[in-house]
């Protein structure tokens, strides 16, 4: 066998091996329950803000702890410690991701992402989710000049 031959099987075998250790760290969506059963492990949950509840953010007192509590796509609310400053526009987002683990019956988040909501109007938007500029407000703040 040629020695351009044995290179060639051995970088594939490298980059097979580097794919295959690297997908460990792909990760889907959870729940509390999910993490609770693996506790300690990083994860990420999806869920709402659990409005009803109380938030807490004292920057005076420590500008990096912000505690709330967040409803999972299961239906199971618990309590959410996150490590940084509280987001901005932290109520009004649609769905929120976090990125951590469980510790006892607290999420310890590491990572906040939002989904905020969207600037379009659902009414404003045509049959194949194209924003349609006809139908937009005439309110002053609706319309926008654009240059090409």
């Amino acid at each position: 066998m040629k020695k351009s031959y044995i290179a060639a099987l051995l970088i594939i075998g490298i980059l097979m091996g580097y794919i295959i250790s690297t997908s460990a760290n792909y990760s889907t969506y959870e729940s509390f329950a999910t993490a609770q059963s693996n506790n300690g492990k990083q994860f990420q949950v999806v869920g709402k803000l659990a409005k009803d509840r109380p938030m807490e953010y004292n920057p005076q007192k420590d500008p990096n702890r912000f505690s709330f509590y967040m409803v999972d796509s299961q239906g199971e609310t618990r309590q959410v410690i996150y490590a940084g400053t509280k987001p901005q526009d932290f109520e009004k987002s649609e769905q929120i991701v976090l990125t951590g683990k469980m510790n006892g019956e607290v999420f310890e988040a590491s990572k906040v992402l939002l989904k905020c909501p969207s600037k379009y109007i659902a009414k404003d938007v045509d049959k194949n989710g194209y924003y349609d500029m006809s139908k937009a407000g005439t309110n002053a703040a609706d319309s926008t000049t654009t240059t090409p």
